[in-house]
């Protein structure tokens, strides 16, 4: 019997992602283990095993395919002493046979719960084709083109068309059986798709107001710049998850900031004898420091230290419970290229700074070759961000769901300090944290900050 390989969900959030190589051809022997395939997510590229063995029948993903559904068949093996050309042919309907026996029980439920007068509308037209074929029973009545013929779109598409004010009859679909799924929507909505009508048939009830506006369309912002002064950048996966996860953050999370200078000389000074005394380790490259410890290692410490002092604040909002952790998991940004991704640095209050400089760095490494495990940046329960190196005096950043904290680190910067009653010069930080308001009330902010900036100017505690 054929084996189906499938698009692998490599995370708890992912549904969809680039077949971006195949490390296998038609006709290969594989067994439990090899890597076969590199799949490509908005944040990590990722290897993909097999796990039984067979001959590769039939790839049926090209590499190179973009937006591959999770749990799509990508290639077909042929079982021990199986036929590879059958195999190719019998594993090709499987999907299909699943589909059908899968949805049969959602439609009679549909007709079943439909009143009297609608049964007769509710049920489908007479087909040569499958059940599959006629895609799952919509909760909402399926869209129809001008010649009465059924369109078949996902709940999620057809909301979306109805949003983006496109006519789901002029949309080209390219899941299952050509049914219109979210992407092709917003391929049509990106590519100024033909609108809907303007008007409708009759309607029972009152109507629903229109959506509210989400700002200019792709059409009208283009239409303000003169043909050719611009070339246009499609969004990639992680642009898009980006900002469908900033946009989230700041329309439900009712978030406030605090600001906190910190003098910076002691942790320096620190810095300096601990990097100065850092035994040698021989490599490739001859005798190098086993570790050289940056600011940003000192904070993260900081940071993790101060969750554990006060550990209220170390908390995600649900919305039946707040969601208290045991342990600090500290969130590091990381710029790549056209984008940002943040590893975690997990039990970070346990760690020695040297001990978290190594990890930060082995991380970041692995993030611009974007060869992260999705448990090495997903969670957390703190963020931090730092922009000194540019420069930047001070900043706010966005609260990163589901966690409750973020803070933003400015540069060092030189100013008269009061120290013993004299007036001195010292370097001093500014941190501004940013807090989920539902999880973190202003004086367990207010306290959060205030122990972070005791670690930074006492730094001596953090090797305790």
């Amino acid at each position: 019997m054929p084996i189906n390989i499938t698009m692998p969900a490599l995370s708890p959030t992912m549904e969809e992602g680039n077949l971006t190589k195949w490390l296998v051809k038609e006709g290969d022997k594989v067994g439990p283990g090899d890597v076969i395939a590199e799949i490509e997510t908005d944040k990590a590229t990722m290897e993909v095993e097999a796990v039984e063995e067979g001959v590769v029948a039939k790839l049926v993903v090209p590499a190179g395919t973009e937006a591959v559904k999770v749990n799509a068949v990508i290639a077909i093996l042929a079982a021990d002493g199986e036929d590879v050309a059958d195999a190719a042919k019998g594993g090709d309907a499987a999907p299909a046979k699943a589909e059908a026996k899968s949805e049969a029980p959602k439609q009679e439920a549909a007709k079943a719960d439909a009143p009297k007068d609608q049964k007769a509308e509710a049920a489908p037209a007479k087909s040569d084709k499958p059940i599959a074929d006629q895609g799952p029973a919509p909760s909402t009545p399926a869209p129809v083109s001008k010649d009465g013929e059924r369109i078949f779109a996902s709940p999620l598409a057809r909301r979306l068309a109805k949003d983006a004010g496109l006519d789901l009859s002029a949309v080209s679909g390219s899941g299952p059986h050509g049914r219109i799924v979210k992407t092709d929507v917003e391929k049509a909505a990106a590519s100024g798709g033909s609108k809907a009508a303007q008007t409708t048939g009759a309607t029972e009830g009152p109507q629903a107001p229109a959506a509210a506006p989400k700002g200019p369309s792709d059409e009208n912002v283009l239409k303000l710049f003169a043909e050719g002064s611009y070339e246009l950048l499609p969004h990639d996966g992680m642009r898009k998850t980006i900002a469908a996860r900033l946009t989230e953050s700041t329309q439900t999370v009712p978030s406030y900031t605090v600001s906190m200078e910190c003098e910076l000389d002691a942790m320096l000074k620190l810095r300096g004898d601990i990097n100065a005394s850092a035994p040698v380790k021989k490599t490739e490259k001859g005798e190098v420091p086993a570790f050289k410890l940056s600011v940003n290692d000192f904070i993260i410490k900081a940071m993790a230290l101060a969750l554990r002092d006060v550990p209220m604040a170390n908390a995600s909002w649900t919305s039946t419970a707040r969601v208290l952790h045991k342990h600090a998991d500290v969130g590091v940004a990381v710029s790549i290229p056209d984008g940002l991704i943040t590893p975690i640095v997990r039990n970070a209050e346990t760690k020695t700074l040297s001990a978290i400089s190594n990890e930060v760095k082995d991380l970041a490494k692995r993030a611009r070759d974007k060869k992260l495990k999705p448990e090495e940046y997903q969670g957390g329960t703190t963020s931090v961000s730092n922009l000194g190196m540019f420069g930047v005096s001070s900043f706010t950043s966005i609260v990163n769901l589901p966690q409750a904290s973020i803070v933003s680190i400015g540069a060092g910067v030189e100013k008269p300090v009061v120290r013993n009653g004299k007036i001195e010069v010292g370097t001093v930080m500014t941190a501004t944290f940013a807090f989920d308001h539902r999880v973190i009330d202003g004086a367990l902010g207010a306290e959060l900050a205030s122990a972070f900036k005791r670690y930074i100017e006492n730094p001596m505690g953090m090797l305790v």
